[in-house]
């Protein structure tokens, strides 16, 4: 699974890099977005999640191995909140820009062939 888990965050990863060096504005908002969720899955995976651990509680952390870490699935899930409003606004900026220039190229000109 961790072969499977390296593999899926390296795809993403790619994707977004390659998406963010194209000179249309909404496949550089789609890369944003796919890097996004690279670093949310790279992020969730360090957290050593268990399926079935309780959580860390206050008292009595004797084993601190036993007990799942909640700092991770709270990084990612604030991630994901925040890249989704990112990604809104980003699109309403996208239209706004060409409504104002006729042009979804991010330098705002078509290039000359």
């Amino acid at each position: 699974m961790e072969i499977v888990l390296a593999i899926a965050i390296g795809v993403l990863s790619t994707a977004g890099i390659w998406l963010l060096l194209r000179p249309r504005t909404f496949q550089v908002i789609m890369g944003l977005s796919l890097l996004s969720y690279a670093v949310n899955l790279f992020i969730f995976a360090m957290g050593r999640l268990r399926s079935g651990a309780p959580p860390v509680t206050a008292s009595g952390l004797a084993r601190p191995e036993l007990y799942d870490d909640p700092t991770p699935q709270a990084l990612v899930l604030t991630a994901i909140v925040i890249s989704f409003a990112l990604t809104a606004l980003f699109l309403v900026v996208l239209l706004a820009a060409r409504g104002a220039t006729g042009s979804d190229h991010v330098d705002g000109r078509e290039p000359s062939e």
